[in-house]
């Protein structure tokens, strides 16, 4: 696998990572040391953190689906807890969602924004060009994930990298999955499933190659006292490394063809 192996989890136990900033996870899940549920994140930061390297840590980042601003209080956390002299490995950071709450996510520390429909009919495209774009579970939300896989490839430079996680199944659970979840979807729900099959497919269409994806889990419970322990984490992200395709989250990068 890429450089998960070398990826720290020592930072994720720490108070501040997990109290003093919102990562949407309650507060049951807070109480244990390693939850699960920060591999999102932890997955985004390093997928980044790695490419931003390769870059000379100058990097443009377009985050899609930006909510809070989760993703970016992450990164300054853990770029906090594991290089504490370096300063920011991103040039820019780019804030993209539906309806941007820009003064919330000003707190959070994002400097500019972009309101655009990912979903929506009209041409989608971003203000610049960009290194690096993250849509961590965003794409389960949308009818045509295809099409806008190929939208956020567009707004990439040439060798840029594109950044997804959702929830995963195997290849021949996709349809009768996302037919089954089509017909008692609510507003906002999961309407399109995934599996790393249909991740390369996708991609593949819009002119990038995936060159790293792993399942996060082989189970979890939320504030479950296991989640207590390191070698837990561990085995998770093994499994996950070895049954992508097993029901649970994939994370995945792909890079633009030049």
């Amino acid at each position: 696998m890429k450089h998960v192996w070398n990826w720290p989890i020592s930072y994720l136990p720490e108070k501040e990572t997990l109290r003093e900033a919102s990562f949407g996870i309650t507060e049951e899940a807070k109480s244990v040391r390693y939850p699960v549920r920060l591999l999102r994140y932890w997955f985004g930061y390093h997928l980044m953190r790695d490419e931003a390297a390769r870059l000379g840590d100058q990097a443009e980042v377009a985050e899609i689906g930006v909510d809070s601003g989760q993703m970016l209080q992450f990164a300054q956390l853990a770029l906090k807890k594991t290089e504490p002299t370096a300063d920011p490995w991103w040039s820019r950071w780019l804030a993209v969602d539906v309806d941007v709450r820009e003064s919330l996510l000003r707190e959070a520390g994002y400097a500019h924004f972009q309101d655009v429909n990912l979903d929506s009919p009209e041409s989608f495209a971003l203000d610049r060009p960009y290194d690096i774009a993250i849509c961590l579970h965003v794409f389960e939300h949308l009818f045509e994930p295809e099409r806008a896989v190929q939208r956020l490839a567009d707004n990439l430079k040439p060798g840029g990298i594109l950044i997804g996680g959702f929830p995963v199944v195997p290849d021949f659970c996709v349809r009768p999955r996302e037919k089954k979840i089509r017909q008692t979807a609510r507003k906002f729900g999961h309407v399109s499933v995934f599996s790393p099959k249909r991740v390369k497919r996708m991609c593949d269409a819009a002119g990038c190659d995936v060159e790293f994806a792993s399942g996060a889990f082989l189970m979890r419970k939320k504030g479950s006292a296991i989640e207590n322990s390191p070698l837990w984490l561990k085995l998770n992200l093994l499994w996950g490394a070895c049954f992508p395709a097993w029901p649970g989250e994939l994370y995945w990068s792909a890079r633009k063809r030049k």
